[in-house]
C-alpha cells in the first residue's frame, strides 16, 4: 500500500458510518451529561450538542458536532454540519462554563460549517469569527478532541483551545479533499491525491505543531473503541489536572502563543513556496 492509499484510507476510516459520533463518545466518557438546547436568539441547531457533566467529580461543559447515526437521525443533525445558531449555542455554553468556572471539552466531527443560503443569511461567517476571538480570551482551560472528520471553519469555530488531542484515524483540514481537488486539479475525483498533499493525518499534524497530542486507537473507533476511550480517558485526566492549576493570565498566554506559532508556521510555508517559484 502506498502513502497516498494509507492517506485515503483514514479519509475512509474518519468518515465511516461505523466510527463512533459524538454521543456515542459522550455517553461512554461522561454518563452524567445533561443536553443543554437554544442560542436565546434564533432556534436550536442539532449538529451542535451541549450541555454539563462530570469528569472524576469535576464539573464540564461538553460541547461536539453530531453527525448522527442512520439516515434519519443524521438528517436531524444535518450531518454535523452547524448553522450559526450551533455556534451561537456553543458560544452561549461557554460563556456560562467561564462564570462558574467550569473547564470546557469540545468534540470536533464535521464535514464542515453548513454553506446554505439561510445559514449565511443568518451570520455563518460571522458567529464563526466570533467564537474564534471569544475562545481565544475564554478564562477558562480548554480541551479540544477531534473524533473524526475536523473541516475547515466548521471545526475551527469550537477548535481553539489549550490542548488539542486527535484520534489516530481522524482527519483535521482547511477543506475535504473532495474541495481541494476541484480546486487544484480541476477533477474531484482525484481527492485521494489531494488528501496525501494536504498533510490532514494525526502524525502529519502532529510534526506541524498544530495538534499536541495522537490518541492511540488499537484495532481502531470503528472496531473496538473501548481501547481508544479509555485512552481518551486518560489523557483528558491528565490534561485537566494540569490545565486546571495553570493561572489564568498564564493559560491565555500560553494559548496565544500556541496559535500564534501556527500562524507562523503558514506564513513561512507560503514565503518558502513563493521563493522555490
Amino acid at each position: 500500500m502506498t502513502d497516498m492509499d494509507k492517506v485515503w484510507q483514514r479519509v475512509k476510516l474518519a468518515r465511516s458510518a461505523d466510527r463512533p459520533t459524538s454521543k456515542s463518545l459522550i455517553k461512554a466518557i461522561f454518563p452524567d451529561f445533561i443536553e443543554l438546547h437554544g442560542d436565546r436568539l434564533y432556534g436550536d441547531d442539532e449538529a451542535i450538542v451541549g450541555g454539563l457533566a462530570t469528569f472524576n467529580d469535576i464539573p464540564v461543559t461538553v460541547i461536539a458536532e453530531e453527525k448522527g447515526t442512520d439516515t434519519q437521525n443524521r438528517l436531524k443533525h444535518n450531518f454535523g454540519m452547524p448553522h450559526p445558531e450551533g455556534y451561537r449555542k456553543a458560544l452561549r455554553l461557554m460563556k456560562q462554563a467561564e462564570k462558574f468556572k467550569r473547564p470546557i471539552i469540545t468534540i470536533i466531527d464535521t464535514p464542515g460549517a453548513y454553506p446554505g443560503l439561510g445559514a449565511e443569511e443568518r451570520g455563518q461567517a460571522g458567529a464563526i469569527a466570533l467564537n474564534l476571538k471569544e475562545l481565544m480570551v475564554l478564562k477558562t482551560p480548554i480541551i479540544v478532541i477531534v473524533l473524526g472528520e475536523g473541516g475547515s471553519g466548521g471545526a475551527l469555530a469550537i477548535g481553539v483551545g489549550d490542548h488539542i488531542m486527535m484520534f489516530e484515524n481522524a482527519i483535521y483540514s482547511i477543506l475535504s479533499p473532495e474541495g481541494f481537488a476541484s480546486i487544484l486539479f480541476k477533477d474531484s475525483t482525484r481527492a485521494n491525491e489531494a488528501a496525501h498533499l494536504m498533510k490532514l493525518t494525526a502524525e502529519d499534524l502532529k510534526s506541524f505543531g498544530i495538534i499536541d497530542e495522537i490518541i492511540l486507537e488499537g484495532k481502531g473507533l470503528n472496531t473496538d473503541p473501548e481501547v481508544g476511550y479509555t485512552n481518551l480517558k486518560k489523557q483528558i485526566s491528565k490534561q485537566l489536572t494540569k490545565l486546571m492549576k495553570t493561572p489564568v493570565e498564564k493559560l491565555l498566554v500560553n494559548r496565544y502563543d500556541k496559535f500564534k506559532k501556527m500562524g507562523e508556521y503558514e506564513e513561512s510555508v507560503i514565503k518558502n513556496e513563493e521563493l522555490s517559484d
